[in-house]
């Protein structure tokens, strides 16, 4: 093989793999603050480069409000409304401008006594979660091996840390019946997305059709007719 061809090839298999490894872009500049007036589906700013799907502001307008957020993340959530016992309050770059580029996002995510974050995933990120106070059962599952899908999880306490991998399902339970828990997440992108596996399954528009859904669980339609009339809950980051 000429070294030409041989370098093409190996430069060639580094960008797929590249590609198949990375999360959100490595920056090449200071900072990208996302423009308020873009957003990903559409910008009146035609003429302007897009980075993450946003135009990035004139750098000489940008200033500290731009990387600052009040959020008040240290303020309790009210879980009471949630079917799941939950509350997520997410920073990405749709709240924090400043964000842009930079890979990364957070999320304060209250639990009321037996409230759960339930079973998803992040498509774009990788979770690291530290509980601040209380209890929580947590765990992922791999994804599909001759094994079958194996799961770890764990019991953490306050002060503990657990990794979710990217794209892995995961969940988070406080199994004690009288007191709360918090945890704080951080993610592997700006704008890390979920997929709630019940939402996705079975409350999709229009929904995926039942003998689809009997075949793929091994179960009758009516069982199915009945979990896609329930109302499912989308509180995720």
């Amino acid at each position: 093989m000429a070294a030409s061809s041989y370098f093409i090839l190996v430069a060639f298999v580094a960008l797929v793999i590249s590609q198949a490894t990375a999360s959100d872009p490595s920056p090449l500049q200071d900072f990208c603050v996302a423009d308020k007036h873009s957003g990903y589906a559409y910008s009146r700013f035609k003429s302007c480069l897009k980075v993450n799907g946003f135009v990035c502001k004139d750098p000489m307008a940008v200033n500290a409000d731009d990387f600052f957020k009040a959020a008040n993340l240290d303020k309790p959530r009210d879980t009471m409304k949630s079917k799941v016992g939950s509350n997520v309050t997410l920073i990405n770059v749709m709240q924090l401008p400043g964000l842009n580029t930079l890979g990364m996002s957070l999320a304060r995510i209250d639990y009321a006594p037996l409230g759960q974050n339930p079973p998803h995933t992040h498509p774009r990120a990788t979770e690291i979660l530290t509980v601040l106070e209380g209890t929580l059962y947590v765990g992922f599952v791999t994804s599909n091996t001759d094994n079958g899908n194996k799961l770890f999880a764990k019991v953490l306490n306050k002060g503990d840390v657990f990794v979710f991998p990217q794209g892995l399902i995961h969940f988070q339970f406080n199994p004690i019946h009288d007191k709360p828990a918090v945890a704080i997440a951080a993610l592997s992108s700006q704008n890390p997305g979920a997929i709630t596996v019940a939402n996705a399954v079975f409350g999709s528009k229009p929904p995926i059709s039942d003998d689809v859904l009997a075949k793929a669980f091994q179960v009758q339609k009516g069982t199915i007719d009945w979990l896609q009339a329930q109302f499912w809950e989308n509180n995720h980051y």
